[in-house]
């Protein structure tokens, strides 16, 4: 399976960070195709100390714990609208956007493909592949509502940052899984089922 990841300047980085590892440890997720904003840089080192300015593979590697020769993650800048995920012609499972700013959740509502995730996410849409949003941001305005409503009518998911406490949660790592586990669903991606409801 091959997914287009992208990280907006939406607070929430540790969402991005433990996706993207259970991603990686899924089994099923080939290739990543990564695409990092410049403003998502700052809330990284803000939130989480990562320094993610040296936005190479090797780096990115580091930052999940992986093998830093891993070929698992490609990084594609925003600028580069021959990448990948810019063409409807390269076959992928979809694109999730972890956090989603509200800036970005606009410019995709808006078809405004001003750089590589807007035109990914884009892609996605006309194309009828699936486009997972994880907006980070409260309260919401009307502007907020009328763009998710819209995207949700042009075929994208909308799954807000929003954890459940049915599974008890002990930590902020139990909140954050159970979140990124509900990502993984859209896909159909294997992962511990520990906070999945079983029944009363």
């Amino acid at each position: 399976m091959e997914l287009t990841v992208a990280i907006t300047g939406a607070s929430g980085t540790i969402y991005a960070h433990r996706t993207l590892q259970l991603l990686a440890a899924s089994g099923v997720v080939e290739t990543i195709n990564l695409l990092i904003s410049g403003t998502a840089v700052t809330v990284a080192q803000v939130e989480m100390g990562a320094n993610l300015k040296e936005t190479d593979t090797a780096s990115i590697n580091a930052w999940l714990g992986l093998p830093t020769d891993s070929k698992l993650i490609r990084f594609w800048r925003l600028d580069n609208f021959a990448a990948k995920p810019s063409s409807g012609s390269n076959k992928q499972a979809g694109m999730i956007v972890v956090p989603c700013s509200m800036g970005t959740m606009g410019a995709i509502a808006s078809g405004a493909g001003t750089n590589l995730i807007h035109r990914a996410a884009d892609v996605c849409l006309k194309e009828g592949q699936k486009l997972v949003l994880v907006p980070r941001e409260t309260p919401y305005n009307a502007i907020h509502l009328e763009n998710m409503l819209k995207l949700t009518h042009a075929g994208a998911r909308i799954l807000p940052a929003s954890p459940g406490f049915y599974h008890r949660p002990k930590t902020i790592d139990d909140l954050v899984e159970h979140l990124c586990f509900r990502i993984l669903d859209q896909f159909d991606i294997p992962h511990s089922k520990k906070s999945q409801w079983t029944g009363n």
